[in-house]
């Protein structure tokens, strides 16, 4: 993008998402045991690592929204505007795959099939992004004539699949065991078949259109008013975002505690990225990042290079997460354990990527 088009605020965005994506991973230390299981250490460890990250679930469905604001709908013929995706996110993807493999001796094969889970996980959100590049230049001939009412309809659908992790928890608590399987299905789904009604109008396809309708339709508002929004519908979203997960933490109250795995999952039921809390909370965190347009000095020498070299350091970070963690967890208070592993692994795998990203030649291919 040209300088005299840069779209500011989104550069204020990238490096707050990207932030938020290492708190996340430094609180899951503090809840993940060695087998992958829930452990607690602590009451205080389970208070403090459920609050805040309940506070930055946000991050992933904002890298979304900038990307729709960005680039959709697409206005490059389709075979360029996947060959710059080819060359930016694809690329970097697939060296950073082999590198995780090696350091934390995956199985190759993988790499075939999905993102390998020697990465600790984190990269699911590639393929996930990919998924949704696939869709702009189909979607694009609609969305460049859209009515505000045609999006705003859309998105009410959406927002009603938002509920669909609690509305299963519901089922499986009020209708009895599920008819098949472990899993409650919803609205024609059934082991023969995956895709519900709503299928195609759930997920991270609603962050899609929320790019949209905010580029198009909500001019940037005053001070006054964007608090007015945010504010209520962030403290909404991090109530259900929080309390949802807090209070159904097992043990009684008795710690430590450890669980399975699928009591892990089952406890993130509110911390679902496509889920009801985490939506309201990504629409306050836009409206207020969208009134950072200050250009000067601290723009142009932290904000912007931080913002550029913001994909090389979500694709590294936990190599440097895990060394950190490891120092830093038990040897202070959790809330500054967790703040000292995020903040330096963020400034570690910043200054990496900017530094990989100057390398003549091959510096985009290793780091977008």
């Amino acid at each position: 993008m040209s300088e005299n088009r840069r779209i500011v605020f989104l550069d204020y965005l990238r490096v707050v998402a990207c932030f938020m994506v290492m708190v996340v991973h430094a609180c899951e230390c503090f809840y993940f045991g060695g087998d992958g299981g829930l452990h607690y250490d602590s009451a205080g460890d389970a208070f403090w690592a459920t609050w805040i990250d309940s506070a930055v679930r946000a991050c992933v469905p904002l890298f979304v929204i900038a990307s729709s604001y960005l680039l959709f709908p697409v206005t490059k013929p389709t075979g360029e505007f996947f060959r710059r995706r080819l060359v930016r996110v694809v690329v970097p993807f697939v060296i950073w795959c082999a590198l995780y493999v090696w350091r934390f001796d995956g199985k190759p094969v993988d790499c075939l099939f999905n993102f390998p889970m020697a990465t600790g996980g984190h990269l699911w959100f590639v393929p996930m992004l990919l998924g949704l590049y696939l869709l702009m230049p189909l979607l694009s001939p609609w969305a460049e004539k859209a009515s505000e009412k045609e999006v705003r309809g859309w998105l009410i659908v959406w927002f009603f699949t938002t509920t669909f992790p609690f509305l299963r928890k519901l089922c499986g608590m009020f209708c009895g065991a599920p008819s098949y399987g472990v899993t409650p299905y919803l609205y024609g789904e059934c082991p023969w078949n995956e895709f519900g009604t709503f299928q195609f109008v759930s997920g991270f396809f609603g962050y899609l259109l929320l790019g949209l309708y905010f580029r198009k339709f909500v001019p940037t508002l005053s001070w006054r008013k964007t608090l007015a929004i945010a504010v209520p519908l962030w403290i909404v979203g991090y109530a259900i975002v929080g309390s949802l997960y807090y209070f159904r933490i097992p043990g009684g109250g008795v710690f430590p505690v450890s669980d399975t795995y699928a009591k892990v999952v089952d406890l993130e039921m509110s911390w679902m990225f496509c889920s009801t809390g985490v939506a309201l909370t990504v629409i306050a965190y836009f409206l207020v990042l969208r009134k950072f347009a200050f250009s000067g000095w601290f723009y142009a020498r932290v904000i912007r290079p931080l913002s550029a070299a913001s994909y090389g350091t979500y694709l590294m970070h936990i190599m440097v997460l895990v060394v950190l963690s490891e120092r830093l967890k038990g040897s202070l208070p959790a809330p500054v354990a967790i703040a000292g592993i995020a903040a330096g692994t963020f400034a570690v795998s910043s200054v990496v990527s900017m530094i990989l990203r100057k390398i003549p030649l091959v510096g985009k291919w290793i780091c977008g």
